[in-house]
């Protein structure tokens, strides 16, 4: 029984972590994005601060605190504030999803280059795959039935899209400045500075853009307790055990499966249905993620932007 276990973990996290965005769009109809992901974020700190006062957390320095909380700001209140938004502004989750996976494209080509790291030929055929996987889908489906390209293809706002572009570029960032600055943070500690800062920057937008209404139902319920309980908890631990069970480059490149699951689930649980020039840029996409990331899985070098999303989602 064990070794079916461990055989369908990989399977379970890509499904769990891609119910992360479903879960978004399934709570979102009751509450503000800000709203709902404020008090989900002060549920995950409640329980993190509930744990870390009951085990021997080793709690870092006030600079090393402070390092801690820029990360929340970028990795929670950037990264889950640009997804809520941009599902909420009708972005289909699968494609939102796409959109923050390019991450490691982003790491390798863009920020590699400007930390020193050499570019080598399979990343940079995996950014033109990426680029090119985007623009098919933002744009294919609207060019081939004869329409002007002046709008996204996926028939949602201009500011809807660039919310899920902010989010990708908070999760680099914040991934980046994790890795410089927090390496030796006791894990328990860093999640509570983190999720104080993100819930504080998350309630100060919703106190200032949104009137603070939550439509409380079953469903709201049910979504916010499956981002707490089984996205915010379940999933990361699940992540930290594969982590630790294999290479961490294998685990990198379960991600990369995570927009296809996703626009699946959407499709079954919304009827989200994406055109075929749309399904067929995220293909590409996704081999874009996926050339990158084995490109740069090879012994002796590091996978651009590996532990990107050791995060919660």
């Amino acid at each position: 029984m064990k070794s079916v276990w461990l055989a369908l973990m990989p399977a379970v996290f890509v499904f769990l972590w891609s119910t992360g965005f479903i879960g978004a769009k399934y709570g979102l109809p009751y509450a503000e994005p800000f709203t709902f992901l404020t008090l989900r974020l002060a549920l995950v700190l409640a329980g993190f601060a509930a744990f870390a006062a009951l085990t021997a957390t080793r709690w870092p320095s006030a600079a090393g605190f402070g390092h801690a909380m820029v990360v929340g700001v970028l990795v929670h209140a950037g990264y889950l504030g640009g997804v809520f938004t941009s599902i909420d502004g009708g972005v289909p989750a699968g494609i939102s999803a796409m959109i923050v996976s390019l991450q490691p494209l982003l790491t390798a080509v863009v920020v590699g280059p400007l930390l020193g790291e050499r570019l080598t030929w399979r990343q940079g055929a995996g950014f033109v795959l990426g680029v090119v996987g985007v623009a098919l889908v933002l744009f294919g489906d609207q060019m081939s039935a004869g329409g002007a390209a002046s709008a996204p293809g996926v028939g949602a706002p201009v500011w809807a899209i660039g919310a899920s572009i902010v989010a990708l570029i908070s999760i680099t960032t914040g991934t980046l400045y994790q890795k410089r600055y927090c390496g030796g943070i006791d894990i328990r500690a860093g999640a509570v500075a983190q999720y104080l800062a993100a819930t504080g920057v998350t309630a100060a937008l919703a106190l200032a853009f949104e009137p603070l209404e939550i439509a409380w139902s079953g469903d709201f319920l049910f979504a916010l307790a499956w981002l707490v309980v089984v996205l915010s908890f379940g999933a990361t631990t699940l992540l930290m055990l594969l982590i630790r069970m294999g290479a961490a480059s294998r685990t990198a490149s379960l991600f990369y499966l995570v927009p296809p699951m996703t626009a699946l689930i959407a499709f079954i649980m919304f009827d989200e249905a994406l055109g075929p020039t749309s399904l067929i840029g995220m293909l590409v996409s996704v081999c874009g993620v996926a050339l990158v990331i084995g490109g740069a899985s090879q012994p002796g070098k590091a996978t651009p932007g590996q532990g990107v999303r050791r995060q919660e989602k």
